[in-house]
């Protein structure tokens, strides 16, 4: 009975072991054919340029064909479902971002995918914070004044987003938030269109990229007021941020990341986080992000999940006291 139950254990072990190993094995000599990357937006978008940035990076490193696929719809939310139920192989990953991500859940109300529970989170990649801009007709030359306006005349100005529910619209919804304010929401189908009506004096302020901005701050036409991130922009070292200009705790960024399907073996996942954090620090792609208004953020998998779940904590409590809905 005793040489039975040990034999039985011997075989129940080279089982398990043969199994680990062949895990090992094919995780082990990843990747053997062409990985693709689900980008949710539209090719030449923010999210699109960087995702296409490391897909040819991580081509020349592994030698495998590393693929971009536009899967564009739902404010990020088409490709980001798709992603979710992709196969857990690490051949299919995904270029998430603060809408597809940390904004989608408190604005759609049926969701196809948890974006915590949904992905294995890989690494947060970059980072860019926006500018706060003003008509120089509006006698404000700070948030400060700004928020003096606004709180003496409610509701009496309005700003300009890049459409329901995006980070443009929801950063503003925050201020009005913090600094107990108020103003009348006008969205546009992007950041050239709310732009173009707030160089008119059509709205009186907004906040936006600083590339997109940035044109019209050196010509004059717009006032720049503060910047959103935690410390002042290399672009516009002059300019304070939200923080310093009076309300402590402010700090919006758009942020790209990528991810894989939840359930992606763990060393594959690790091997994908070394080698993007790799290519992310390389000299000339740092440069090319800092010329997109972007700034590292590399980290490990662990923190980009703690990132992620606060960010959609965050937005979605921002989301429900301003009523944003998407259309």
């Amino acid at each position: 009975m005793i040489k039975r139950n040990r034999l039985t254990v011997l075989c129940a072990s080279a089982a398990l072991a043969a199994v680990a190993g062949g895990a090992l094995g094919q995780s082990g000599s990843y990747p053997q054919r062409p990985i693709r990357i689900i980008v949710p937006f539209s090719p030449g978008a923010s999210t699109d340029i960087v995702g296409r940035m490391l897909a040819t990076r991580l081509t020349e490193a592994w030698g495998q064909p590393v693929v971009i696929e536009n899967r564009v719809g739902a404010g990020g939310t088409i490709g980001g479902a798709y992603a979710a139920k992709a196969t857990p192989d690490g051949y299919t990953l995904f270029m998430g971002s603060v809408g597809s991500l940390g904004t989608s859940s408190g604005l759609y109300k049926n969701l196809p995918y948890d974006p915590v529970r949904d992905f294995a989170p890989i690494t947060l990649a970059v980072r860019a914070a926006s500018v706060f801009i003003l008509h120089p007709s509006i006698p404000a030359t700070s948030v400060r004044e700004l928020t003096a306006v606004l709180r003496a005349k409610p509701g009496g100005l309005n700003y300009s987003s890049s459409g329901n529910g995006s980070p443009s619209h929801l950063a503003v919804e925050l201020y009005k938030s913090m600094a107990g304010v108020q103003a009348t929401h006008v969205p546009y189908k992007g950041p050239a269109e709310a732009l173009t009506d707030l160089i008119s004096g059509q709205v009186q302020f907004s906040i936006q990229s600083v590339v997109s901005a940035m044109p019209f701050v050196k010509s004059g036409k717009l006032r720049p007021l503060a910047t959103t991130g935690r410390t002042r922009m290399p672009e516009l070292p002059e300019l304070p941020t939200m923080i310093e200009a009076g309300l402590p705790g402010y700090e919006v960024y758009v942020w790209y990341g990528v991810l894989a399907p939840a359930g992606t073996p763990r060393d594959i996942v690790l091997r994908l986080n070394a080698e993007l954090v790799r290519i992310l620090n390389l000299a000339d792609v740092r440069s090319r992000l800092l010329a997109q208004g972007g700034e590292l953020a590399t980290g490990t998998p662990e923190a980009f999940h703690d990132f992620i779940k606060a960010d959609v904590a965050r937005w979605n409590a921002v989301i429900k006291a301003s009523g944003a809905t998407v259309n």
